[in-house]
């Protein structure tokens, strides 16, 4: 990353002013602007999450905030009520008074002298949640919003329950935020009333993971700030990025294909980080798009932010399996539209261990069943539901986990094989239990047999027709059941075959069901759909469309003790029991 300190505006910076709520709440916020915004009111834009901006964030947000500010905005990180130096206590994840406190917030920055009342909203992950939940909310000073690795889908394209099955980010997760919602303020800025601010904390504060676990089913908990229960209560603009190698990889193109506000979509070989701090590379310079998006959005600057594609992202070539990569070979390529024109969907029947040409028409009956009931050790390479770059979290070579598994190949490819969005595996089945579950993975696989893992998808059997009213299965009954894989780019050359793999298993991953089940699937009635980018087709952006990462210089930082690391332990697990019907 290029660090920057020429910036076109003189900035200042408020390291603690306090924002009043309507019941008597005071949220910390951390400001950076324009020293000339005391005369000359600018535009302020939100950052607005729980990861204490004293400490857990501080470095990441000197990267950008002063970045921003040095453009001529107002960057504003506000701690979430119950967070770092904001008072109250954070019981939950995006109720009610979360985004009824951002909307005060949102009011209180347009009222300021400094700004000229028009507002945005950024962030990755919560702050993106925040930042779409709000934007549907419709505050009148809020213009624009650009968001990064979030979902609109909070119950199944979330770290919970993913096709209906548990995930074990979901315990990971509660576990994390009981630590972040528990920890005290800094003395240093709120001061004496430190320790009745913590105590109130901890006295009110229980693992979120005990009401996740009580909302198994798609009810009114999740649809709550579910922006897909209602695509068009969003009317400002919407800037969307994600990363392949994140877990939310799938909300970037159902947004750019629901809304009907000017939008754009970026995704990149990222994992669960900003695109300009993007890991495995190659990093962008995204803070510039940003600079773009909000001197169009929230100053009327006709930049020509709105041409080109809707949709650019990287088209990831093949590499050997491995739990970690620097940079992702690729390309860049753009879409006009999403759904896009150029894309046809190319359908696959399943035969004996084999995935067959593509056709046109309905198939042949159905023919022979084939079995597997997948030990439990299926799914320990499969990395995490949600990669952060950190060793050992992205997948690694497949083939152990393909011995466990119900194998179909293509055969070897004599040319190039390209797909782009979300494949997806529909099965002519049976179970011998009531309750099962189907984990699909789509690889590629090398000449040598190295095995990569490009996306997968999971299906709780139960769930195969509503997440909202789950049904036992009938053993041995015939049922047809879907199951979307995660949206992915990805090139396929020339000699390597694509592999579909099927599990009843997916472990530690996905909880597994309650016992081990035979599943059957009848041949040439089960298809594989794949999204095919046709080669030929242009490629729609420049070879190099986005300029080199840059950023203010982070904050300087010493190191007190060296950091330990934790392995997987089996603890938790015990302490757990997900319903698979409930």
């Amino acid at each position: 990353m290029r660090y920057v300190t020429n910036l076109p505006y003189a900035t200042k910076e408020e390291e603690h002013v306090t924002i009043p709520m309507s019941d008597g709440v005071r949220l910390s916020a951390h400001i950076w602007r324009p020293t000339s915004s005391d005369q000359e009111p600018v535009p302020a834009v939100m950052e607005y999450i729980p990861y204490r901006k004293r400490d857990l964030t501080a470095v990441r947000d000197s990267i950008h905030h002063p970045y921003l500010a040095g453009h001529g905005y107002a960057c504003v990180r506000v701690d979430l009520r119950g967070t770092g130096d904001s008072e109250g206590v954070l019981r939950d994840e995006y109720l009610e008074r979360e985004q009824a406190d951002a909307e005060e917030v949102l009011a209180w920055l347009a009222e300021q002298p400094w700004c000229d009342g028009g507002t945005g909203m950024m962030g990755i992950s919560w702050g993106a949640f925040a930042a779409l939940q709000v934007a549907a909310r419709r505050p009148p000073s809020l213009k624009a919003i650009a968001i990064a690795s979030f979902t609109d889908d909070r119950h199944a394209d979330d770290m919970h329950y993913m096709g209906g099955a548990l995930l074990s980010d979901n315990l990971a997760e509660a576990g994390t935020m009981f630590a972040y919602a528990t920890c005290p303020p800094d003395p240093a800025v709120v001061g004496d009333r430190w320790r009745e601010m913590w105590q109130e904390r901890l006295e009110n504060t229980e693992p979120w993971v005990l009401e996740w676990l009580r909302h198994q089913r798609r009810d009114d908990y999740w649809r709550h700030a579910s922006v897909c229960e209602d695509y068009s209560s969003v009317r400002c603009p919407v800037l969307a990025s994600s990363g392949w190698a994140d877990g939310y990889s799938n909300a970037v193109t159902r947004l750019l294909g629901n809304l009907d506000v000017p939008r754009k979509g970026l995704i990149g070989p990222w994992s669960h980080k900003f695109p300009h701090l993007g890991e495995p590379g190659p990093a962008i310079g995204y803070l510039q798009e940003l600079v773009r998006w909000w001197d169009h959005w929230l100053k009327g600057v006709d930049n020509g932010v709105m041409d080109g594609p809707m949709l650019r992202t990287w088209m990831q070539e093949s590499v050997p399996p491995s739990t970690a990569y620097e940079e992702r070979p690729g390309r860049w390529v753009g879409e006009p539209d999403w759904p896009s024109p150029h894309i046809q969907q190319a359908v696959h029947p399943l035969t004996r261990h084999t995935i067959g040409p593509p056709r046109d028409a309905e198939g042949p009956e159905s023919g022979e069943a084939m079995t597997v009931r997948s030990p439990l050790s299926v799914g320990q390479f499969a990395g995490k539901w949600a990669s952060y770059n950190a060793p050992p979290d992205l997948p690694y070579d497949q083939r152990e986990e393909d011995g466990g598994s119900l194998v179909f190949d293509t055969e070897p490819l004599t040319e190039q094989l390209e797909i782009l969005g979300s494949p997806t595996v529909e099965l002519d089945l049976s179970v011998s239990e009531p309750v099962a579950m189907v984990a699909a993975r789509l690889s590629d696989v090398s000449p040598d047999g190295a095995a990569t893992r490009v996306s997968y998808g999971i299906l709780n059997l139960t769930r195969r027709d509503s997440t909202e009213s789950p049904e036992p299965l009938e053993p041995g009954r015939r049922y047809r059941a879907t199951i979307p894989l995660n949206g992915v780019a990805q090139a396929f050359p020339p000699g390597h075959r694509v592999r579909l793999s099927l599990s009843t298993s997916y472990w530690p991953l996905a909880w597994p069901p309650p016992r081990p089940a035979l599943l059957s699937v009848h041949e040439h009635s089960s298809t594989l759909t794949l999204p095919v980018r046709p080669v030929e087709e242009p490629d729609e952006v420049p070879a190099s469309p986005f300029g080199d990462p840059e950023g203010t210089p982070p904050l300087a930082t010493s190191q007190v003790t060296a950091p330990r690391s934790a392995g997987r332990s089996s603890g938790i697990w015990s302490a757990i029991t997900p319903s698979w019907t409930s």
